[in-house]
């Protein structure tokens, strides 16, 4: 999952072309239009990648849709959660639960990444995952007030509605409620992944800015498939069809929205682009 994280939640600094860009899709019917953006929510400061296309389109977006509400309101609560949830009972060990050779690599990969073994081994699988990618991605400088959202909040007219597809309680219970099996085998492939190769994710989110679509299919979203399907399909097929029910909804209506959410949930047959086309809609985009 650290993959698919590193793209939804990542950062880079990377020297892309200056053509480069990540990809937007349009959606129309007669009487609205829809553009839709592939986020990454925890970017550095001073990097260049708001496609032109997205720009106008915000300027003039009489909505906004995000995955949550934008703030520190929204990140509190996110927060807040995780520390009421996220934390083994009284007794119980992360690395206890892992088989050995991944108890020695968490401890590895803790002390690569800076993170205190003590408080990881209270918690969770999935909040542990989430820790451990946040202090990979920490370490270059990024942050969320630098992130796609954030930075399109920001621009957007005050006068935009701003619409959130989920609480924060609704997707953390998305990782809370996964059963431990698939949370631990998640954990195990991304702690594989951080230890073995860190640089894959620097060029996944060069692929991100290049708008290369069928590597970060590839890497990204099918890693996770892989690595532990269930997650997969809580946190992204049923989320992707729950959102394009709502989206099909706004659809009906008219006027000019802008929908921002992680780019893994645009790619491939599954994506939401994919379901649009497949509702009738036309869909401009990779």
């Amino acid at each position: 999952m650290m993959r698919f994280f590193l793209i939804l939640a990542a950062t880079l600094a990377l020297g892309t072309p200056a053509s480069a860009e990540p990809p937007v899709w349009i959606v129309r019917d007669v009487d609205s239009e829809m553009l839709i953006f592939g986020s990454v929510h925890v970017l550095p400061p001073d990097l260049a990648w708001r496609p032109a296309a997205l720009d106008a389109a915000v300027a003039e977006a009489d909505d906004l849709w995000f995955e949550l509400p934008v703030g520190p309101a929204a990140e509190r609560e996110v927060t807040d959660i995780a520390a009421r949830t996220g934390v083994l009972g009284s007794g119980k060990s992360l690395l206890q639960m892992l088989p050995k050779r991944d108890a020695s690599r968490l401890l590895r990969v803790a002390d690569i990444y800076g993170v205190n073994l003590g408080s990881l081994d209270r918690l969770e699988p999935w909040l542990a995952e989430l820790v451990l990618a946040g202090s990979a991605y920490a370490r270059t400088g990024a942050d969320a007030q630098h992130g796609v959202e954030h930075v399109i909040d920001a621009a957007a007219p005050a006068a935009a509605v701003r619409v959130a597809l989920e609480t924060p309680a609704e997707q953390m219970a998305l990782f809370d409620e996964t059963p431990l099996k698939d949370q631990l085998a998640s954990l195990r492939q991304s702690l594989r992944d951080l230890e073995r190769d860190p640089k894959q994710y620097v060029e996944l989110l060069e692929a991100w800015r290049n708008g290369d679509m069928d590597r970060l299919n590839a890497e990204a979203v099918e890693s996770l498939r892989k690595a532990s399907p269930t997650m997969f399909r809580r946190l992204v097929t049923e989320r992707n069809s729950r959102w394009t029910d709502r989206i099909d909804a706004r659809l009906k209506g008219y006027g000019r929205t802008v929908v921002v959410v992680g780019v893994g949930h645009l790619i491939g047959k599954g994506g939401v682009p994919a379901r649009l086309r497949a509702l009738g809609y036309s869909v401009t985009g990779p």
